[in-house]
């Protein structure tokens, strides 16, 4: 029977490193998790326990969530092998490290494989940041299904649980922008026993003992933050419908018509989601009501004759906790195998230190909250000196300049709710928008004493903030801004506004562009102060749900004024299972309630023309777009603002200017070969390589 999941009956979360090691003892770590049988003989092992497949170089560091797997489940007596970026046409590859003792670990990587291998026009990339060389191909579409696949091939009787990026956000049916169709749970395509979702630490240690002792994979829905495969909802438990067209918002109200104990809210069956807009959005705003650990529900949608059963969400590590995730014995360098060839994603992040996890910030287009919750986890000060004297004295080529102290956000560092009662019920996507929540806790001095101690730790000359800094809570800090603009930003900063007008900013639940123009007087005055000429460099998306012509002609006139010209943009890719991409799917707003014949209406821009129009407004300056937007203003009414003039935004037409059209430039079919364009990160950092938690 599955055990009781209600905040009132479930008992407090054993701490994550009291399990009794597997086999009676810790043996010592190993230099590198062995990649070979000859590494494997070498510590004495005649097979593993565990073997992890994953579709990135194996980097032993905590930057790379499978370096994080494999030593946790080290850490907890187990032998672990790893299988980076196998061969997968055949099983060959898989059997490379013998038959697995207790189960197959399966992950795309630090990146969803279709947002790695395409970009939003759907063209391909030319490389790959997790790839010795950067060398594209080396891992196949829908790696999660491809590799369990194989692992079943080579030995079908082992257990395949799934986890990682690729998986967490493809754990219920989802549109797929690849394929242009809604499909199905990546569970039951890839014939898995058992899927981890979000921070995973918790549901992978319990997982790994309670299958050690014998239970199967497939019997393990009563932990936290898992998905399985069901015949049917146990009996016991009540079903209850969506109640998103009950709740006015999304807000911290209690919830409505729920029954106590034992409950599990039925989404819309695959059947019915891959064919109804309505009902897809319907489940989306669904699932991210039942986000937080406190009080999130369990979840049920049928596939075929099967039930997905989704457990809530894993309830956050503690600061011990994490401190002892990221002290495990991490070799810090790449698998030697790999010999002197350069790994993108290494080279972005092997001077940085991650200090937290997750997002409040709930941004529609952002994978962060959806795989690492909202609620913020960070290290101790301790922790984070630690690793960078580790740097310091282990990392080859550093020179004293660590290029980030950070986590999905530069500035959420040990932000919290004021009150732990008001945040358990608290079901708002988002505790900055529309505006910063009365409960939410801003102070930034526990970040300044960081920063400040991180600078005084001998041999460290320099320290920069590279990811992406919340401006709005900054401007909350004047403090703040000083010490980052005094210390920590040389040259420039770059920020997020993403749009400046209303409606799509509200569907992006971002602030409107006066919290941007407040934070730059700000900067710009802690610049002056500090006696340096600083610049703040601002990012945007095109073609975001809600993003009419009008908005992108208003935005491209906003950088014309403001002496912008933006080299590399982006377009919104669709991503699996975020709100923005029901939008995109539904045309409605799933912030909303929704309700057949109903609800709030969302314009996307769909066609390859539209899409490269609206990049083409971010791109005004360029020569090759000026015909479409010359084009496009006219079908506007607005030819004024076409000519040489200051207020106008492109030129009138000379023969043989700008080269190619841009609607024929580069142009591919769908889901075709063509190269190029710039892409920002699964979890909506712009090339930083950041760590998705496993």
């Amino acid at each position: 029977m599955t055990a009781d999941l209600s905040a009132a009956a479930e008992p407090p979360p054993r701490p994550l490193f009291s399990m009794p090691p597997y086999r009676g003892g810790h043996p010592a770590p190993a230099p590198f998790l062995p990649m070979s049988r000859a590494e494997m003989t070498a510590l004495g092992w005649d097979s593993c326990d565990i073997v992890l497949v994953t579709g990135d170089a194996y980097i032993d560091h905590p930057s790379f969530g499978m370096a994080i797997i494999g030593r946790l489940l080290e850490a907890q007596g187990f032998r672990v092998g790893i299988i980076a970026q196998p061969d997968w046409h055949s099983a060959e590859a898989f059997k490379a490290l013998g038959r697995p003792n207790l189960f197959w670990g399966v992950t795309a990587g630090n990146m969803d494989s279709m947002v790695n291998h395409y970009t939003s026009d759907r063209r391909l990339r030319h490389d790959d940041n997790y790839t010795p060389g950067g060398v594209h191909g080396r891992r196949p579409d829908r790696a999660v299904i491809v590799y369990a696949q194989r692992c079943r091939e080579a030995w079908k009787d082992v257990p395949i649980v799934l986890g990682g990026i690729e998986a967490s956000l493809r754990r219920i049916a989802q549109y797929d922008h690849w394929s242009e169709k809604v499909r199905r749970s990546v569970l039951p395509d890839a014939k898995a026993d058992l899927l981890l979702y979000g921070n995973a630490e918790r549901a992978l240690v319990a997982a790994a003992h309670r299958i050690a002792a014998g239970e199967r994979a497939r019997d393990l829905g009563d932990l936290r933050g898992v998905a399985v495969l069901r015949d049917a909802v146990p009996e016991g438990w009540t079903e209850v419908a969506p109640d998103a067209d009950t709740v006015d918002d999304m807000s911290d109200a209690p919830r409505r018509g729920c029954p106590p104990g034992r409950t599990v809210v039925r989404l819309p069956d695959y059947e019915a989601v891959k064919d109804d807009p309505v009902l897809y959005a319907l489940a989306s705003r669904q699932l991210h009501l039942e986000s937080n650990p406190g009080n999130a529900r369990p979840l049920v949608q049928r596939h075929g004759d099967k039930e997905v059963w989704l457990s809530p969400p894993p309830l956050p590590l503690t600061t011990a906790e994490l401190d002892g995730v990221f002290d495990l014995p991490y070799a810090r360098a790449p698998h030697p195998s790999y010999g002197e060839a350069a790994i993108p994603a290494w080279e972005m992040i092997r001077f940085s230190v991650n200090i937290m996890r997750g997002c409040f910030g709930g941004c529609s287009f952002c994978s962060i909250t959806e795989h690492e919750g909202r609620i913020i986890q960070s290290r101790s000060e301790g922790s984070i000196l630690r690793e960078i004297e580790q740097i310091r004295d282990k990392t080859k080529g550093f020179t004293g300049a660590l290029s980030d102290l950070g986590g999905p956000t530069a500035n959420m560092y040990r932000l919290a709710c004021k009150d732990d009662a008001v945040q358990a019920l608290c079901r708002r996507p988002s505790c900055v928008y529309p505006d910063i929540c009365k409960n939410l806790g801003t102070d930034h001095d526990p970040l300044i004493r960081l920063y400040r101690k991180a600078r005084a730790v001998k041999g460290v000359k320099k320290i920069s903030i590279g990811s992406g800094l919340r401006y709005d809570l900054a401007v909350r800090s004047p403090a703040y801004i000083e010490e980052l603009v005094t210390h920590h930003v040389g040259g420039y900063l770059k920020i997020a506004p993403e749009h400046t007008e209303a409606g799509p900013l509200s569907k992006m639940m971002k602030p409107g562009i006066a919290s941007y123009d407040r934070f730059k007087q700000m900067f710009e005055a802690a610049a002056r102060k500090a006696g340096k000429t600083l610049y703040l460099i601002p990012y945007f998306i095109a073609a975001h749900p809600g993003t009419s012509d009008e908005d992108m002609m208003n935005l491209a006139l906003w950088l014309k004024r403001n002496g912008f010209k933006a080299d590399q943009v982006q377009t919104f890719l669709p991503s699996p299972m975020s709100l923005a991409t029901a939008m995109y799917v539904s045309g409605r707003n799933p912030l909303k309630p929704i309700r057949r014949g109903g609800g709030e209406e969302v314009f996307s821009a769909k066609g390859l023309r539209q899409r490269r129009l609206h990049k083409a407004f971010l791109r005004y300056h360029d020569p090759e777009n000026w015909p479409l937007l010359r084009e496009a203003l006219k079908a506007m009414g607005r030819a004024d603002l076409i000519g040489p003039g200051a207020h106008q935004l492109v030129p009138a037409g000379r023969p043989g200017e700008g080269g190619r059209r841009t609607g024929e430039a580069g142009k591919a079919r769908s889901g075709g070969p063509a190269r190029g364009g710039s892409f920002r990160t699964q979890h909506g950092g712009r090339g930083r390589g950041r760590k998705p938690a496993p």
